[in-house]
Protein backbone atom coordinates (compact mmCIF):
# COMPACT_ATOMS: atom_id res chain seq x y z
CA UNK A 1 0.00 0.00 0.00
CA UNK A 2 1.42 3.77 -0.92
CA UNK A 3 2.42 6.40 1.93
CA UNK A 4 -0.94 8.49 0.27
CA UNK A 5 -3.12 5.58 0.69
CA UNK A 6 -1.95 4.54 4.18
CA UNK A 7 -2.02 8.39 5.13
CA UNK A 8 -5.52 8.15 4.06
CA UNK A 9 -6.99 5.11 6.05
CA UNK A 10 -5.50 6.83 9.05
CA UNK A 11 -8.03 10.31 8.11
CA UNK A 12 -10.82 7.67 7.56
CA UNK A 13 -9.93 5.55 10.93
CA UNK A 14 -10.21 8.54 12.72
CA UNK A 15 -14.10 9.37 11.61
CA UNK A 16 -15.13 5.61 12.56
CA UNK A 17 -17.37 4.74 15.29
CA UNK A 18 -20.21 5.86 16.95
CA UNK A 19 -18.98 9.04 18.33
CA UNK A 20 -21.49 11.77 17.38
CA UNK A 21 -19.75 13.66 14.41
CA UNK A 22 -20.56 16.51 12.18
CA UNK A 23 -18.38 16.75 9.09
CA UNK A 24 -17.99 19.21 6.45
CA UNK A 25 -16.40 18.47 3.38
CA UNK A 26 -15.49 20.50 -0.17
CA UNK A 27 -13.98 20.46 -3.70
CA UNK A 28 -12.42 23.31 -4.79
CA UNK A 29 -9.94 24.91 -7.35
CA UNK A 30 -6.86 26.08 -6.60
CA UNK A 31 -8.36 29.14 -6.24
CA UNK A 32 -10.99 28.78 -4.17
CA UNK A 33 -14.30 28.01 -6.55
CA UNK A 34 -16.57 25.16 -6.42
CA UNK A 35 -17.87 26.16 -10.04
CA UNK A 36 -17.56 28.10 -12.70
CA UNK A 37 -19.49 31.86 -12.47
CA UNK A 38 -22.26 30.12 -14.91
CA UNK A 39 -22.63 27.39 -12.48
CA UNK A 40 -20.79 24.55 -14.10
CA UNK A 41 -18.85 21.93 -11.11
CA UNK A 42 -18.13 18.83 -12.91
CA UNK A 43 -15.71 17.82 -12.22
CA UNK A 44 -13.80 20.49 -9.91
CA UNK A 45 -11.87 17.57 -8.55
CA UNK A 46 -10.66 13.99 -9.79
CA UNK A 47 -11.86 10.56 -9.39
CA UNK A 48 -9.96 9.64 -6.14
CA UNK A 49 -11.46 12.68 -4.05
CA UNK A 50 -14.79 11.44 -5.84
CA UNK A 51 -13.81 8.02 -3.57
CA UNK A 52 -12.97 9.78 -1.00
CA UNK A 53 -16.24 11.36 -0.67
CA UNK A 54 -17.77 8.06 -1.07
CA UNK A 55 -16.14 7.05 1.99
CA UNK A 56 -17.08 10.18 4.27
CA UNK A 57 -21.08 9.02 3.14
CA UNK A 58 -20.55 5.59 4.26
CA UNK A 59 -19.06 6.91 7.29
CA UNK A 60 -21.97 9.17 8.59
CA UNK A 61 -26.01 8.54 9.17
CA UNK A 62 -27.45 11.38 6.89
CA UNK A 63 -25.55 13.92 4.45
CA UNK A 64 -26.65 17.20 3.97
CA UNK A 65 -26.67 19.84 1.42
CA UNK A 66 -28.34 22.76 0.11
CA UNK A 67 -31.49 23.08 -2.15
CA UNK A 68 -29.39 25.21 -4.25
CA UNK A 69 -26.79 21.97 -4.58
CA UNK A 70 -30.01 19.84 -5.59
CA UNK A 71 -30.76 22.02 -8.34
CA UNK A 72 -27.69 23.10 -9.59
CA UNK A 73 -26.07 19.05 -9.76
CA UNK A 74 -29.29 16.79 -8.92
CA UNK A 75 -26.49 14.90 -6.76
CA UNK A 76 -28.19 11.19 -5.63
CA UNK A 77 -25.66 11.38 -2.10
CA UNK A 78 -25.35 7.71 -2.23
CA UNK A 79 -22.43 5.23 -1.43
CA UNK A 80 -21.67 3.88 -5.15
CA UNK A 81 -17.80 3.47 -5.15
CA UNK A 82 -17.07 2.18 -1.48
CA UNK A 83 -18.71 -0.57 0.61
CA UNK A 84 -21.21 0.86 2.91
CA UNK A 85 -25.02 1.87 3.77
CA UNK A 86 -26.67 4.82 2.12
CA UNK A 87 -26.66 7.51 4.42
CA UNK A 88 -29.98 9.38 5.15
CA UNK A 89 -30.40 11.88 2.77
CA UNK A 90 -31.01 15.73 3.33
CA UNK A 91 -32.13 18.55 1.98
CA UNK A 92 -32.18 21.59 3.39
CA UNK A 93 -35.07 23.82 1.53
CA UNK A 94 -37.06 25.98 3.34
CA UNK A 95 -39.00 27.49 0.86
CA UNK A 96 -39.48 23.94 -1.07
CA UNK A 97 -38.13 24.75 -4.13
CA UNK A 98 -36.48 21.17 -4.92
CA UNK A 99 -38.61 19.16 -6.83
CA UNK A 100 -40.05 15.25 -6.51
CA UNK A 101 -38.01 14.60 -9.85
CA UNK A 102 -34.45 15.82 -7.81
CA UNK A 103 -32.23 12.34 -7.90
CA UNK A 104 -31.73 12.71 -4.25
CA UNK A 105 -35.35 11.86 -3.42
CA UNK A 106 -34.97 8.58 -5.10
CA UNK A 107 -33.54 5.51 -4.07
CA UNK A 108 -33.08 3.57 -0.72
CA UNK A 109 -31.65 4.95 2.97
CA UNK A 110 -34.75 7.61 2.99
CA UNK A 111 -35.02 11.36 2.36
CA UNK A 112 -35.67 14.45 4.74
CA UNK A 113 -36.26 17.84 3.71
CA UNK A 114 -35.91 20.43 5.95
CA UNK A 115 -38.83 23.48 5.07
CA UNK A 116 -40.30 26.26 6.87
CA UNK A 117 -43.27 25.55 8.66
CA UNK A 118 -45.04 28.20 7.62
CA UNK A 119 -44.73 27.50 4.02
CA UNK A 120 -47.80 26.77 2.00
CA UNK A 121 -46.55 24.08 -0.41
CA UNK A 122 -47.12 20.80 -0.60
CA UNK A 123 -44.81 18.00 0.62
CA UNK A 124 -43.54 15.37 -1.76
CA UNK A 125 -45.53 12.33 -0.31
CA UNK A 126 -45.49 10.67 -3.69
CA UNK A 127 -41.76 10.14 -2.96
CA UNK A 128 -41.79 8.90 0.34
CA UNK A 129 -39.94 11.92 1.08
CA UNK A 130 -40.34 12.97 4.71
CA UNK A 131 -40.96 17.12 5.27
CA UNK A 132 -39.25 18.18 8.86
CA UNK A 133 -40.77 21.71 9.78
CA UNK A 134 -37.86 23.57 11.37
CA UNK A 135 -37.28 27.18 12.75
CA UNK A 136 -35.78 29.75 10.28
CA UNK A 137 -34.31 32.94 10.47
CA UNK A 138 -34.89 35.70 7.79
CA UNK A 139 -35.67 32.72 5.23
CA UNK A 140 -32.88 30.63 6.53
CA UNK A 141 -32.44 27.38 8.80
CA UNK A 142 -29.68 27.99 11.09
CA UNK A 143 -27.04 24.79 11.32
CA UNK A 144 -28.43 24.18 15.06
CA UNK A 145 -31.98 23.86 13.98
CA UNK A 146 -30.41 21.37 11.61
CA UNK A 147 -28.43 19.14 13.65
CA UNK A 148 -31.47 19.58 16.24
CA UNK A 149 -33.72 18.04 14.22
CA UNK A 150 -31.61 15.19 12.65
CA UNK A 151 -30.75 14.62 16.30
CA UNK A 152 -34.83 13.97 17.20
CA UNK A 153 -34.39 11.26 14.51
CA UNK A 154 -31.22 9.38 15.88
CA UNK A 155 -29.16 11.09 12.98
CA UNK A 156 -26.09 12.18 14.94
CA UNK A 157 -23.20 11.47 12.34
CA UNK A 158 -23.77 14.25 10.08
CA UNK A 159 -21.57 14.90 6.66
CA UNK A 160 -22.50 18.48 5.31
CA UNK A 161 -21.40 18.12 1.68
CA UNK A 162 -22.48 21.19 0.15
CA UNK A 163 -22.79 24.03 -1.19
CA UNK A 164 -20.35 26.67 -0.15
CA UNK A 165 -22.96 28.67 1.71
CA UNK A 166 -24.42 25.82 4.11
CA UNK A 167 -20.92 24.60 4.29
CA UNK A 168 -19.53 28.03 5.30
CA UNK A 169 -22.90 28.54 7.33
CA UNK A 170 -21.83 25.66 9.58
CA UNK A 171 -18.15 27.19 9.79
CA UNK A 172 -19.22 30.51 10.82
CA UNK A 173 -21.44 28.94 13.55
CA UNK A 174 -18.64 26.58 15.07
CA UNK A 175 -20.96 23.79 14.15
CA UNK A 176 -18.09 21.67 12.49
CA UNK A 177 -16.23 19.11 14.55
CA UNK A 178 -13.87 18.31 11.49
CA UNK A 179 -13.62 19.91 7.83
CA UNK A 180 -12.15 18.40 4.86
CA UNK A 181 -11.33 21.01 1.53
CA UNK A 182 -10.08 18.98 -1.19
CA UNK A 183 -7.81 21.38 -3.39
CA UNK A 184 -7.56 20.48 -7.80
CA UNK A 185 -4.66 21.88 -9.55
CA UNK A 186 -7.41 23.72 -11.25
CA UNK A 187 -7.40 27.92 -12.10
CA UNK A 188 -11.24 28.80 -12.57
CA UNK A 189 -10.87 32.64 -12.50
CA UNK A 190 -14.38 34.34 -11.57
CA UNK A 191 -16.58 31.69 -10.27
CA UNK A 192 -18.62 30.36 -7.20
CA UNK A 193 -16.47 30.16 -4.20
CA UNK A 194 -16.05 27.67 -1.60
CA UNK A 195 -15.32 27.76 2.10
CA UNK A 196 -16.05 31.43 3.23
CA UNK A 197 -15.29 31.74 7.10
CA UNK A 198 -15.88 34.67 8.74
CA UNK A 199 -13.78 37.57 7.76
CA UNK A 200 -10.96 39.04 10.10
CA UNK A 201 -8.73 42.38 10.37
CA UNK A 202 -5.93 40.63 11.66
CA UNK A 203 -4.44 37.15 11.03
CA UNK A 204 -3.87 36.53 14.57
CA UNK A 205 -7.56 36.18 14.79
CA UNK A 206 -8.11 33.80 11.59
CA UNK A 207 -8.56 29.91 11.96
CA UNK A 208 -5.65 28.09 12.16
CA UNK A 209 -7.40 24.51 13.19
CA UNK A 210 -4.46 21.48 13.28
CA UNK A 211 -4.35 19.88 9.65
CA UNK A 212 -3.35 17.31 8.17
CA UNK A 213 -2.92 16.74 4.45
CA UNK A 214 -2.63 13.33 2.22
CA UNK A 215 -2.54 13.49 -1.55
CA UNK A 216 -5.69 12.52 -3.60
CA UNK A 217 -4.36 11.88 -7.15
CA UNK A 218 -3.69 14.96 -8.40
CA UNK A 219 -5.99 17.09 -5.73
CA UNK A 220 -4.52 17.62 -1.83
CA UNK A 221 -6.96 17.06 0.93
CA UNK A 222 -6.68 19.40 4.01
CA UNK A 223 -8.02 17.35 7.02
CA UNK A 224 -8.87 19.92 9.44
CA UNK A 225 -9.59 19.61 13.28
CA UNK A 226 -11.78 22.51 14.42
CA UNK A 227 -12.35 20.40 18.13
CA UNK A 228 -9.43 22.31 19.54
CA UNK A 229 -10.46 26.05 19.79
CA UNK A 230 -7.48 26.79 22.22
CA UNK A 231 -5.21 25.72 19.25
CA UNK A 232 -7.20 27.23 16.55
CA UNK A 233 -6.37 30.73 16.87
CA UNK A 234 -2.40 31.54 16.63
CA UNK A 235 -0.51 34.26 15.59
CA UNK A 236 2.30 33.71 12.90
CA UNK A 237 5.72 33.60 14.25
CA UNK A 238 7.68 34.02 10.94
CA UNK A 239 7.89 37.22 8.68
Amino acid sequence: MSSDADALRVVHRALEGDAPLVLGQMGQSLDGCIATRTGASHYVTGPESLVHLHRLRALVDAVVVGWRTVEADDPRLTVRRVEGADPVRVVVDPARRTGADRNVYAGEGGALRLVDGASARGGLASRGVLDVAVPTRDGRVEPEAVLAALRERGLHRVLVEGGGRLVSSFLRAGALDRLHVVVAPLLVGEGRPGVIPAPVDDLRDALRPEARTVRLGSDVLFDLDLRTPHASRQASTSE
